[in-house]
Order: structure tokens, then sequence, then C-alpha cells
């Protein structure tokens, strides 16, 4: 019997924190007209995708954990009762992350996962702006099971799903920025083989749409622990829904 309802935000974002926040609640809210229970979204969702271009100034999407937009999505937890995972552009202690938070229905931030592997490649200058995690994978206890968090490359190296299933998780929540460039057909069966050799769900939710050079392909899914595929989005802009029992 599933027990729990996840929703991804496949979203398109643009140069506005203002109206990407404003979009991430709007998500949150038909997540719980939809009768969610969890809610979460691709990789830095507030702001475009800066790490394309090496060495720039990123500060102005550099959030801390006091910002509104922060406070404005835990406060939108706690009068929806629902939780949500946003990914940020995070300063903590003086170090920049790329880090997801995991938000309870009460709005009480449970915990930030830190990407732990990153990457420097074209596209991709993220050691340009992010430190990696000092504190590792985690899972979070929740009314549901246990969920973890693998934020975008660090899929990529099977020790980081895997650490997450030796701690329990029963769920684990990817967020990423998949390019249309990229080998997607593999990407898909990275999760779903991954899924299947933790005996774990394993949901992915990525950007979508045109970015200067750049295209995000959208593509989010969830594989289940047989390795099976339970959903899978197009290329525009979508809303998932699954229920899933962990």
């Amino acid at each position: 019997e599933p027990n729990m309802r996840l929703a991804l935000a496949q979203m398109q974002m643009n140069n506005n924190l203002e109206t990407n926040l404003e979009k991430t609640m709007n998500f949150m809210r038909k997540a719980k007209n939809a009768r969610a229970d969890m809610i979460f979204f691709p990789e830095i969702q507030l702001s475009p995708f800066f790490p394309k271009y090496a060495a720039g100034n990123a500060s102005q999407w550099l959030l801390n954990q006091e910002h509104e937009a922060v406070m404005s999505i835990r406060q939108l937890c706690r009068e929806l009762g629902i939780f949500a995972s946003p990914n940020l552009y995070l300063s903590i202690d003086g170090k920049n992350y790329d880090a997801s938070l995991m938000i309870d229905s009460r709005g009480n931030i449970m915990g930030i996962s830190k990407m732990v592997h990153i990457a420097q490649a074209e596209n991709f200058y993220e050691q340009d702006y992010y430190s990696p995690s000092d504190d590792g994978f985690k899972v979070y206890r929740t009314p549901f099971g246990p969920v973890g968090i693998v934020i975008c490359y660090d899929r990529h190296f099977p020790g980081s799903i895997q650490s997450c299933a030796e701690q329990g998780a029963k769920l684990v929540l990817i967020p990423t920025a998949n390019l249309t460039c990229e080998p997607m057909e593999l990407f898909e069966w990275e999760i779903r083989v991954q899924a299947y050799q933790n005996h774990l769900f394993a949901a992915m939710c990525n950007r979508v749409g045109p970015e200067d050079h750049l295209r995000f392909a959208g593509e989010s899914l969830i594989a289940a622990p047989d390795g099976s595929l339970l959903l899978k989005a197009g290329e525009t802009e979508d809303f998932l829904i699954a229920d899933i029992s962990l």
C-alpha cells in the first residue's frame, strides 16, 4: 500500500529570483492540491544555471538560511502542511554550497545536504562556485520513511546512493541540471539500475528549457526498487505525482 505521495516540479528558471520563488511556491500549492506529502525541485532552482560560465560572480544568487526566500518556503510548508526539499546556492559558515534543505510540514529545517563531488567541466564550472560538503550524505527520518538526498553530479558515483541505502534510505531525491546534449538515456538507466541495486525508490528532478547557449533536458523520473520506471516527464515544464510505499 502506498504511504506517501511524492511531487516533482520540473521547472524552467529565469534571471529573476522573485519569479523563480513565486513559481516554486505555486508548484508547492499545486502539490498540496494534489494531496502530495512531499515535493522537491531541480538543482539551484531560484537562479539561472550560473556555473555554465567559468569564474563568474554569482553572489546575487547566494542565499543564507535567514534569507526571505528560504523563510517564505518554510512558511508555506507550514501553511500547507507539506514537506519540501528545495535546492539552493547556500552560504553556511563562510563557505558556499550547492545545497538541498529538507523542510518538514511544520516549516522546520530537518537538515541540509550539500553536494559532495564538485564537477569541473565545460558548462559545469562548479568548482568555481561550490565548496564540497563537509558532512557527507544524509538520510532524513520522515513519517513516510527514511529519505536520502544525492545532488546532481554525486549520482554518477555509485557510493553516493549506496551510502544513503546503508543509512536506511527507502527513497533518494536527486535534484539535477541535465542538458539535452548529455546522454539522457544513460542517465535514466543509471538511476533505474541504482534503484534496483540498492532496493529503493530514486527520483530525479531536472531543470528544463533554454538558458543562453544551453538547453536543459527535463525528463525527470521516478524509478522503483525493482528497477522499473514509474514516471518520466518530457522536455517541457511539468509536474509529476507518484504514490509510493516506503
